[in-house]
C-alpha cells in the first residue's frame, strides 16, 4: 500500500538521539530566532507589496495573517514539544500519515524555506543599493547588477541582482561555521531590528505629517479581490503570510534545544505575539505619514505586485516621490519623506546589517529538512553528514544556499513571496492534522504542551490556510502542484527504493569508527 509507511514515534526520538544534532538553544534563544525571522520579512521587505496589494487595508492583513498564525502556532506547540526532532512539518507528518505524505511535506518545505530566504535576500539588496551605496558613498550600482530582468518584474535594464547574491552565500557560510554562533550574531541582529523599528514608530505616529485621510479610501481594492487575483486585504494576507514562518522555524529547532518541552512553545508563542503588533504598529505609521495607496491600472484595479507593469509605472516616478509601493527601502523611504533623512538612513542601516538574520533562519530551516530527510534515507544520505569540526550539516547548508542564490539573481521580491506561500500554507495544514490524529494514536504519550480547544482550533487552523492558498495570485497557486508533481517523481524514482523505513530500517546510529550501523525491523509491506 502507498500509504502505509508510518514511522513509529519510539523510533524517531530514538534516531534523533543516536544520530542528532547538539542542543545548544534555550528558550531566549528560540524566541529570538522566532523575532528574527519574522520582524524584517514582512516589514522591511513586504511593506510595499502588500500596500500595492490592499493599500492602508494592509494593516487589516496583518491581523488576518496573525490571526491564522496564533490557531497554528497553537498546533505546531503542542506537536514539537512531544517530538522535540528536526524536521518540523515533515517529521510530525511521517509520524502520523505515512512517508508519502511526509515526502510531500517535506519537499513542499524546502521550496517554502528556500523560496523565502531567496526573497529576504532581495529586500535586503534594496536598502544595500538605495541606503549604503547611494546616500552614503553616492554610488549608483548599473541597472544590470542590481536588479532581476524587467521581464520577470525587476527594474529596467536589470539582469541580476548581485548583493542579493552575495548576503546568500554569506549567510550560507555562517549557517556552515556552526549553530551557536548564528545564534549569538542573531541576537545581536535582533537588538537592533527592534530597536530600528521601535524608532520608526515613535517618529511616525506622532508625526505631524500623520493623518486619518491618508487611510481613506481604507480598502480600494477590497476585503477580497477575488479567488486567485491576488488583491485585496486578503490577498495581501496571502503574500505577507510567509513573514510569519519564524514560528515554524523555531519548531525545526527543537531537536537543537535544551529542555524543548518547555522552550519550544515559548519560542513559538511568545515570538508571534511581539511580532504581530510590530508589524500593525509600523504599517500604520508608514501609511499615515505617506499615504500607500496602490497603483490602479485603467481598468481600477491594482497592477499585481511585482510586476513588469507596475515595474514600468514605478519607473515614471522621481526618486523623491516615489510611493511607498514603488519603494526597494519602505521604511526608510517614509522617514525620508517626512523629514527624518538621517533617521531614515540609520534605519536603511539597520535594515542593512539585521535583515541577514532573516536570510539566516530561513536557511537554517530548510537545511534541518533536508537533513532528516537524508537522514531517513528519502534524499542521499551524503546530505546528512555532519561536519566534525562545525557539527552542522555542511554539504545541505552548501547546496541550499547556491540554490537561494540563484533564485534571488533573478526574482523580484514579491513574486518570490507569493511562490513560498505556497509551501508553507500546505505544511502547515499538514501540522493541523497531524495533530488531531496523534490525540487519537498517541492519547497517552506525554504532552507538556496541550493546544487548547483542539477540535475548534485544529479545524480553524486547516481552513484558514485554505482560505489563505485560494487568494495567492492564480500562478502562484499553480506553484504547489507542479512542484508536487515533480516531487512524485524524484520520490517514486528514486527516495521510496532507497527509504531505511522501507527497507526495514527505523534507526541510523553513528560508532565510534564513524561507521554506520543499521537497526532492522520487520519491513511494512508493500
Amino acid at each position: 500500500m502507498i500509504l502505509d509507511r508510518v514511522k513509529p514515534l519510539d523510533a524517531i526520538l530514538a534516531t534523533a538521539q543516536k544520530k542528532s544534532l547538539h542542543r545548544s538553544l534555550g528558550w531566549f534563544q528560540l524566541t529570538l530566532f522566532g523575532i528574527g525571522c519574522v520582524i524584517g520579512t514582512g516589514i522591511f521587505v513586504l511593506t510595499a507589496a502588500g500596500a500595492q496589494k490592499a493599500g492602508p487595508g494592509l494593516m487589516l492583513a496583518f491581523a488576518i495573517a496573525g490571526a491564522i498564525c496564533i490557531v497554528a502556532a497553537l498546533c505546531y506547540a503542542e506537536i514539537a514539544a512531544m517530538i522535540p526532532v528536526a524536521g518540523s512539518a515533515y517529521t510530525y507528518t511521517y509520524a502520523t500519515m505515512g512517508e508519502l505524505l511526509a515526502w510531500t511535506v517535506g519537499w513542499a518545505l524546502v521550496l517554502e524555506y528556500a523560496v523565502a530566504a531567496s526573497a529576504v535576500s532581495v529586500g535586503w539588496s534594496g536598502y544595500f543599493t538605495g541606503t549604503i551605496l547611494n546616500e552614503f558613498l553616492g554610488i549608483q550600482l548599473p541597472a544590470y547588477l542590481s536588479g532581476a530582468p524587467l521581464a520577470l518584474g525587476g527594474v529596467e535594464g536589470g539582469f541580476i541582482n548581485l548583493p542579493a547574491v552575495v548576503i546568500a552565500l554569506l549567510v550560507t557560510w555562517l549557517l556552515m561555521i556552526g549553530t551557536t554562533e548564528s545564534a549569538r550574531v542573531n541576537a545581536v541582529l535582533v537588538a537592533i531590528k527592534v530597536t530600528a523599528l521601535t524608532a520608526f514608530i515613535l517618529l511616525t505616529l506622532p508625526s505631524e505629517y500623520f493623518s486619518s485621510e491618508k487611510f481613506n479610501p481604507f480598502l480600494p481594492a477590497g476585503v477580497f479581490g477575488g479567488f486567485g487575483s491576488g488583491l485585496g486585504a486578503v490577498g495581501a494576507a496571502a503574500t505577507i503570510f510567509f513573514a510569519y514562518v519564524g514560528f515554524d522555524a523555531v519548531s525545526t529547532a527543537a531537536e537543537e534545544t535544551k529542555n524543548p518541552q518547555r522552550n519550544v512553545p515559548i519560542g513559538l508563542i511568545g515570538s508571534l505575539l511581539f511580532c504581530t503588533v510590530f508589524y500593525i504598529l509600523v504599517a500604520a505609521g508608514a501609511i499615515g505619514t505617506v499615504g500607500g495607496q496602490p497603483i490602479m491600472g485603467p481598468n481600477g484595479v491594482p497592477f499585481p505586485a511585482g510586476s513588469e507593469e507596475l515595474a514600468r509605472q514605478c519607473a515614471t516616478y522621481a526618486a523623491d516621490a516615489l510611493p511607498l509601493v514603488c519603494s526597494n527601502e519602505a521604511l526608510a523611504h517614509v522617514l525620508r519623506q517626512i523629514g527624518w533623512s538621517g533617521v531614515g538612513n540609520m534605519l536603511g542601516i539597520a535594515a542593512f546589517v539585521a535583515l541577514p538574520s532573516v536570510i539566516l533562519i530561513l536557511l537554517f530551516g530548510q537545511t534541518r529538512v533536508a537533513f532528516v530527510m537524508s537522514r531517513d534515507g528519502l534524499l542521499p544520505q551524503s546530505w546528512s553528514q555532519v561536519h566534525p569540526k562545525w557539527k552542522t550539516p555542511h554539504v545541505i547548508t552548501a547546496i541550499t544556499g547556491v540554490a537561494v542564490a540563484f533564485a534571488a539573481a533573478f526574482l523580484p521580491v514579491g513574486r518570490l513571496a507569493d511562490i513560498a506561500n505556497a509551501g508553507t500554507l500546505y505544511a502547515f495544514m499538514m501540522v493541523a492534522i497531524a495533530v488531531m490524529i496523534l490525540r487519537k494514536t498517541a492519547a497517552d504519550a506525554p504532552r507538556k504542551f496541550k493546544t487548547p480547544a483542539l477540535w475548534l482550533i485544529g479545524p480553524l487552523t486547516i481552513a484558514g490556510t485554505i482560505f489563505l492558498f485560494l487568494n495567492l495570485p492564480m500562478d502562484a497557486m499553480l506553484v504547489l502542484p507542479i512542484w508536487g508533481v515533480i516531487g512524485l517523481v524524484v520520490y517514486f524514482a528514486y527516495s521510496r527504493r532507497r527509504s531505511h523505513l522501507g527497507q526495514g530500517i527505523v534507526e541510523v546510529v553513528d560508532d565510534v569508527a564513524g561507521e554506520e550501523t543499521m537497526v532492522p525491523i520487520d519491513p511494512p509491506a508493500r
